[in-house]
């Protein structure tokens, strides 16, 4: 079982997709042109990870730097579609309720993420080899 129907949490939209990839530019040249756009860039362990916008979504590409999750899956399947990821509007909540329900999760407890997130991730196991990563955004603080 994923979730109870009495959930205090839900899937409020498709918030990136992720392509991992090696270091040949042609990926980030191709989107940057068919998108328009530049992409917002973060370093994390391992990767660097692209974020282009697109409506209210993103694409997100994941490009190793050394060793770790992205170079390891690019070792095992190759440059691919790494994983889909849903916002959510209770992260908290959501983990909690999935952790109740006994799905293996990645993430046992919501954590950092990138552009100003929460994130957890859901085992592939559960979608059928699917990896499923629940984002929520952190809002702002603005002072007056």
């Amino acid at each position: 079982m994923i979730v109870a129907d009495g959930r205090d949490w839900n899937v409020i939209g498709v918030h990136h997709i992720a392509f991992a990839h090696g270091d040949d530019p042609t990926c980030e040249e191709a989107l940057a042109a068919l998108l328009r756009c530049e992409p917002s860039v973060e370093t994390a362990p391992g990767f660097v990870e692209r974020m282009y916008p697109v409506g209210d979504a993103y694409v997100q590409t994941l490009e190793p730097t050394g060793e770790g999750v992205v170079a390891s899956f690019i070792d095992k399947r190759g440059p691919a579609l790494h994983h889909l990821a849903f916002s959510v509007d209770s992260i908290d909540a959501a983990v909690a309720d999935l952790r109740a329900a006994g799905t293996r999760l990645i993430d046992e407890r919501p954590r950092a993420g990138g552009v100003a997130t929460r994130i957890a991730f859901i085992h592939p196991s559960v979608f059928g080899g699917l990896l499923v990563e629940l984002v929520e955004t952190v809002p702002s603080t603005v002072e007056a």
